[in-house]
């Protein structure tokens, strides 16, 4: 079955920079798209970076310009390296097909404050 593993998350000052990573297992990766989505407390889980299998990316409002999602399809890994961070940044990240499966992993607790 689909497993999906994120790491790589911490606390980090803003302005800070942190690179998440997702092992992907049970599905053709090379042939999905991946996104990372995140989570706030109380709100919505929400796609934040994507990217097809031609390696197109696509990202919201809110990160573009500052994170940068890619993918290594031999490690079937996808990646989202995070720059300038911002208090706002602060959520659970988690990765999954673009749409997601069901299922979903643990993700990985990113917090951005002084």
């Amino acid at each position: 079955q689909v497993q999906l593993v994120e790491s790589g998350g911490g606390l980090v000052q803003p302005g800070g920079s942190l690179r998440l990573a997702c092992a992907a297992s049970g599905m053709l990766f090379s042939i999905t798209a991946m996104g990372w989505y995140r989570q706030a407390p109380g709100k919505q889980r929400d796609l934040v970076a994507a990217i097809n299998i031609r390696r197109t990316t696509n990202y919201a409002d809110s990160v573009k310009g500052r994170f940068t999602i890619s993918r290594d399809n031999a490690k079937r890994t996808v990646y989202l390296q995070m720059n300038s961070l911002k208090p706002e940044d602060t959520a659970v990240y988690y990765c999954n097909s673009d749409p997601p499966y069901g299922v979903w992993g643990q993700g990985t607790q990113v917090t951005v404050s002084s």
